[in-house]
Parts: C-alpha cells; sequence; structure tokens
C-alpha cells in the first residue's frame, strides 16, 4: 500500500513539475551542451568506481 501512495506522489508530482519546467526552463546553446555532455560520461565513470569502493569496503 505504501508503494502506490509514493508511486501516485511521485507520478502527480512530474505531472505538476515537469510542464513548469518546460515553460520557466532556460534553453541552452549547442556549445553549451556540447561542454556539458563532455563531462557526463567521466563523472559516471567516477560515480560508478567510487560506489563500487563504498560497497566493498564502506
Amino acid at each position: 500500500m505504501n508503494l502506490l501512495i509514493i508511486l501516485a506522489i511521485l507520478g502527480i508530482a512530474l505531472l505538476v513539475i515537469i510542464p513548469i519546467l518546460e515553460k520557466h526552463g532556460r534553453s541552452y546553446t549547442p556549445e553549451e551542451t556540447r561542454k556539458l555532455s563532455k563531462w557526463i560520461l567521466p563523472m559516471v565513470a567516477l560515480l560508478l568506481v567510487l560506489q563500487i569502493l563504498v560497497y566493498y569496503f564502506g
């Protein structure tokens, strides 16, 4: 029952937040997008390594 309540709250929140973000959100230029995408994969790799270390040694 708790799971259904949590899922319902998340669904309602998404239905409210996404339109607000689309209306008031900032659009990025292709250059800004390129700069950000350059950092995504190394950051994901770093987080993966850190999570493995925490799992085995934490």
